[in-house]
């Protein structure tokens, strides 16, 4: 499966996600709680796919998909948030990500579908 960097300023969500993510056969190579921290982890371990929360304490996760992107080859980004997609509209329409997912909605499954549509397409995504 794949490995994935969690990304999340709340320890409880960050445990939930490895839990739930490794149980379904991907492979948790790390975990940051802000964003700096995100783009430092995301360069040196070179996930395939990093779940990002939005609201962090530092920089935003529309930003750190943003900067992940412009190293060009970086990993499939997916946004997640305790906040519905539509509190973002169009930002996550004309972002570089492979999509969102609530937090209360987060499966392997899920993740696997954006993945997937996220290898298939490059450039904005939503």
């Amino acid at each position: 499966m794949s490995t994935v960097l969690i990304v999340d300023d709340h320890a409880s969500f960050r445990l939930q996600a490895r839990a739930l993510l490794e149980a379904e056969g991907h492979v948790v190579m790390g975990e940051a709680v802000d964003g700096l921290s995100a783009i430092e982890l995301a360069r040196s371990l070179r996930p395939e796919i990093v779940l990002l929360d939005i609201g962090l304490p530092d920089l935003d996760g529309f930003e750190v998909a943003r900067q992940l992107a412009t190293a060009g080859g970086g990993p499939i980004v997916v946004l997640t948030s305790s906040r519905e997609a539509a509190t973002y509209g169009l930002r996550l329409a004309s972002s570089s990500i492979a999509g969102f997912i609530p937090k209360e909605e987060l499966s392997g499954p899920a993740l696997a579908a954006l993945v997937a549509r996220g290898r298939q397409s490059p450039g904005p995504r939503s």
